[in-house]
């Protein structure tokens, strides 16, 4: 058994081959290798003969309750087969932390492009347009489905997303990842500022909970969307919150989640955040729009994500070598953002 880029591996694979020995048969040798991808849940190829799938994990070490919720993801991906959201398949889940030493789940390896920057450098500027229609035509088609005809209904919790959500965050910021008061005092402001305009909305969706351009897959060679990945921090939520985090790209810095803040979006083909809005609201017949509250929300979410990104770096179980240092960058540049959308709002 082994590891063919030479990444370290956090859990036994000779047990991982026993296990599938179990449940697959046969006995070919195993490969397993870290992807680049799964910042919060480990995410890994393997392969075994002509057999190949994804693999995703919680992180070693000690987790949050509710975070890092593996079987919530088996569970949604299951969910969506058979619907327009394309998804890869799921293969198997173990809930048993004997194994890897957490609870792991399998699914289907799909072959095709991630971007990991918004500019998508190196293609033609009209394959770029297309590109981004794809990618709000799949957003507003997790927002069109049906969660009860899914099973889903019961996939969130019924009343005030924003409420809810806001508490958790704001309390995971203070109380597990801010490292003195002067850490992030922009953070700080910005919860406060939500805090004073929650808005009275019970409006629930399928969320993603991390629509961006790296968690999806497009055909190797054509425009479309094969597969939405890392389904982490879905949840019922308020299909806004989605729509604010996506948009994030016109508001972010290249180095900073790979934005478009300060490129030339005409001559890459790419549409302005207006246009891009507009298309959304056509394709999902929304009554409500987007407000400065769910973009600073987006921006605050995003903030706290990072730091619980460094958090982790900083006890040893990142996966980038310098996740703490990127981590806290980016959570001070999201905080920064969405502080200074608040300025003269009432």
């Amino acid at each position: 058994m082994s590891e063919p880029n030479g990444t370290p591996i956090d859990f036994d694979v000779v047990r991982l081959g026993d296990y599938l020995d179990r449940w697959l048969g046969g006995a070919e040798p195993l490969q397993v290798e870290r992807t680049q991808g799964g910042m919060s849940n480990p995410t890994y190829f393997v392969r075994r003969g002509l057999w190949q799938a994804v693999l995703r994990k919680q992180p070693a070490g000690k987790v949050m309750p509710s975070a890092h919720a593996i079987d919530r993801e088996y569970r949604v991906l299951s969910a969506l087969q058979n619907t327009d959201v394309p998804v890869p398949k799921p293969l198997h889940y173990c809930a048993d932390p004997q194994v890897l030493g957490t609870p792991f789940y399998l699914m289907e390896r799909l072959q095709g492009r991630v971007f990991h920057e918004f500019s998508t450098p190196g293609l033609p500027a009209q394959e770029r347009t297309a590109l981004f229609d794809a990618m709000v035509s799949t957003m507003a088609a997790i927002h069109r489905l049906d969660v009860v005809a899914l099973g889903l209904g019961d996939y969130g919790r019924p009343g005030n997303y924003f409420a809810r959500q806001l508490k958790r965050w704001a309390e995971q910021w203070t109380t597990q990842y801010r490292k003195g008061d002067d850490d992030n005092p922009a953070l700080d402001q910005v919860v406060a500022w939500l805090s004073q305009r929650v808005p009275d909305s019970e409006l629930l969706r399928l969320c993603h909970g991390d629509f961006r351009i790296g968690n999806l897959m497009f055909h190797p060679t054509e425009a479309r969307v094969i597969g939405v990945l890392d389904w982490e921090l879905s949840t019922l939520g308020h299909p806004l919150v989605d729509v604010a985090f996506n948009s994030q790209a016109w508001r972010m810095a290249p180095d900073e989640n790979g934005g478009l803040l300060g490129l030339d979006l005409a001559a890459l083909g790419i549409p302005d955040e207006d246009a891009y809005l507009q298309r959304y609201y056509e394709l999902t017949q929304a009554s409500e729009p987007m407000s400065t509250f769910h973009q600073v929300f987006a921006m605050f979410r995003g903030a706290v994500g990072s730091a619980g990104v460094a958090a982790r770096g900083e006890a040893g179980n990142g996966f980038l070598p310098d996740a703490a240092r990127v981590g806290r960058r980016l959570a001070r540049a999201y905080a920064e953002r969405g502080l200074s959308m608040t300025k003269g709002k009432p």
